[in-house]
């Protein structure tokens, strides 16, 4: 396996940014349980060009968990909105970048290609 510039400057700068912040992704972690039922992380399954499922992203739950269970669609909790808002749901997907499944470096996925 040949690792690239590209990966070794993710590994570095995803490695430092985790260790910055991992303290703040406690508290969000706490704020998730607080909040409502459920796991704190979910998981979405990103389509590839040739329409096979990649390996899943990492962000922190927001919607309420199980909508169907309690009769209602999907909604956007109290701390899921502020993460929302504020753009740091999608913290936990710097460990998807220590695995290799995302890269700090390149484009992004159209947003057509996703499936939650």
């Amino acid at each position: 396996m040949k690792i690239t510039r590209t990966r070794v400057l993710d590994i570095i700068i995803a490695s430092i940014l985790i260790i910055f912040i991992l303290p703040l992704m406690f508290f969000i972690a706490i704020a998730i349980k607080l909040d409502s039922p459920g796991p704190i992380l979910s998981r979405i399954n990103p389509l590839g060009a040739d329409g096979a499922n990649r390996a899943g992203i990492l962000r922190f739950r927001t919607t309420v968990y199980e909508p169907e269970a309690l009769g209602r669609s999907p909604r956007l909790t109290r701390v899921g909105w502020f993460l929302r808002f504020t753009r740091i749901d999608d913290l936990p997907q710097l460990f998807n970048v220590l695995r290799g499944n995302l890269s700090l470096i390149g484009g992004q996925m159209p947003p057509g290609l996703w499936r939650s």
